[in-house]
């Protein structure tokens, strides 16, 4: 079960105040050094930063996090533009039907405001087709803005994101001109509290990133920001990892640790040697979810009251300090889509992601992951999983009718009550923040020599390599 829940609230609070306080980098970002103070003399919503700005507008209408979708080279089981906008999930399932809202509960305070609460726009829905409306929705001060927040106001034509400053010229005009690149709490503002809470989906991304230590995470505590591994050309951002599958460039150009660390990086010629079967955070990420707990399970069968936040959701269990799940990766994988019926692996779970790779493939190293499980609405008659309509839980805590609901509103149809089971689904995703100082590290005895972090039956090995041999691969077949 959840073994905490109010501090939420208060939390959310601090990334807030902390964004406004740390987001400036040295030199830059002050109204007297910003060369926007000299350009922007009002703000009129985004239609003030396209006067010089709309062609990297476009590049953002077409990124992965505008669209939500992109290609997807590295999905065994899909074709064409893959992403959470089309697909489902074992946190919140389909974004889509649960977009917008301002969702109060019985004593009138707002418990929600929809999953575009993370996308960068203002509140209509990415379009394929680029429009000067499109442009003007994409939101450039969510992920330029220090000081800037936003609210769901309802308008004459529907529901929207406005600024919180709306009301105040003077203000508003002084976030505008006060614009920097990317900051690491500009990307925390979305990225740590994905999936409903913090920390809460990923488990390698906490409010402890806002002020890290070198003991909390060796890259983000010495001053790393995230887009000097995550790096962007023409607002679209290289790589992917094992929750979207859409890219925004198609070819692979994840963030690796050998961009940096390259050739023999360890004194002892043994652990050069692990690093061909090996990923670096198998050994440098020995737990994760080290502050904030992590949602480890979702059961959107059942649903729980969160005390002090008057609103119920799935019952969730989150654990602190996990060790991670290991298992061969070589860099493709497959994923459960929405419009074809689910296929059970050999332990009964279907697999929102699962890694492709074993011991035989040389592209593939071991590699460290949180491994998440579920239980989602599936449509019996058809084998097709149901998103969620994700509020009448919040607010009700029927789930049924929710699955009702998100059915009605994704296909169009209504489905009995009969016609509605549940499934156990499974996901890995990789754990690549909260690398640890290499005195932190697993050493040797961990895994070898009676340690048990490794199954390595379950890896593909007759027993620990260091008494029955490893792998034997070709020179220079991985890569």
């Amino acid at each position: 079960m959840r073994s905490a829940t109010g501090w939420r609230a208060s939390a959310l609070v601090l990334i807030v105040a902390a964004a406004s306080a740390w987001a400036q980098p040295q030199g830059e970002g002050t109204l007297l050094e910003n060369p926007h103070y000299r350009y922007v003399q009002s703000y009129t919503g985004t239609a003030t930063c396209l006067a010089c700005h709309e062609t990297q507008a476009k590049h953002v209408f077409g990124s992965v996090h505008y669209q939500w979708k992109g290609e997807a080279p590295n999905l065994t089981n899909a074709k064409g533009r893959i992403g959470k906008i089309n697909s489902t999930n074992d946190f919140c399932t389909n974004p889509a039907i649960s977009w917008i809202a301002i969702l109060t509960n019985d004593e009138g305070k707002v418990i929600g405001n929809g999953c575009s609460k993370c996308h960068a726009g203002l509140g209509a829905r990415p379009s394929e087709e680029m429009s000067r409306a499109q442009l003007e929705n994409i939101d450039c001060l969510i992920c330029h803005a220090p000081n800037y927040r936003r609210e769901v106001v309802k308008k004459t034509d529907g529901l929207a994101w406005v600024p919180s400053a709306a009301n105040n010229r003077e203000l508003m005009l002084n976030i505008a001109q006060n614009v920097v690149r990317p900051t690491n709490e500009l990307c925390l503002r979305c990225h740590v509290g994905s999936g409903g809470g913090l920390n809460y989906k990923r488990g390698d991304l906490e409010t402890a990133h806002l002020r890290p230590t070198r003991d909390f995470d060796v890259h983000m505590g010495s001053g790393m920001q995230c887009i000097q591994c995550h790096q962007f050309e023409n607002h679209r951002v290289k790589g992917g990892g094992t929750l979207m599958g859409g890219m925004d460039i198609p070819n692979d150009q994840r963030p690796q640790c050998e961009n940096c660390h390259a050739g023999e990086v360890h004194k002892e010629a043994t652990l050069n040697r692990h690093t061909a079967a090996v990923y670096c955070t198998t050994c440098h990420i020995p737990s994760f979810a080290r502050k904030d707990p992590t949602d480890m399970h979702r059961d959107w069968s059942k649903s729980e009251l969160v005390k002090g936040e008057g609103r119920y959701e799935p019952a969730i269990e989150l654990k602190s300090n996990v060790t991670p799940a290991y298992a061969w990766w070589n860099g493709n994988g497959t994923i459960a889509l929405l419009d074809e019926p689910v296929k059970k692996g050999t332990n009964g779970k279907v697999a929102m992601y699962r890694p492709d790779g074993s011991i035989k493939d040389p592209k593939a190293r071991i590699y460290a992951f949180k491994y998440h499980t579920g239980r989602l609405p599936v449509e019996l008659s058809t084998g097709l999983m149901i998103p969620v309509q994700v509020g009448i839980v919040f607010r009700t805590a029927n789930n049924l009718q929710a699955v009702k609901a998100g059915a009605k509103n994704y296909r169009g149809r209504d489905v009995p009550d009969a016609d509605i089971g549940w499934i156990d689904t499974e996901r890995y995703m990789g754990l690549f923040h909260e690398v640890q100082p290499k005195a932190k590290a697993l050493a040797c005895n961990d895994c070898h020599m009676g340690g048990k972090r490794l199954d390595w039956k379950a890896l593909g090995y007759k027993g620990d390599p260091m008494k029955e041999g490893g792998r034997r691969i070709k020179a220079g077949a991985r890569g």
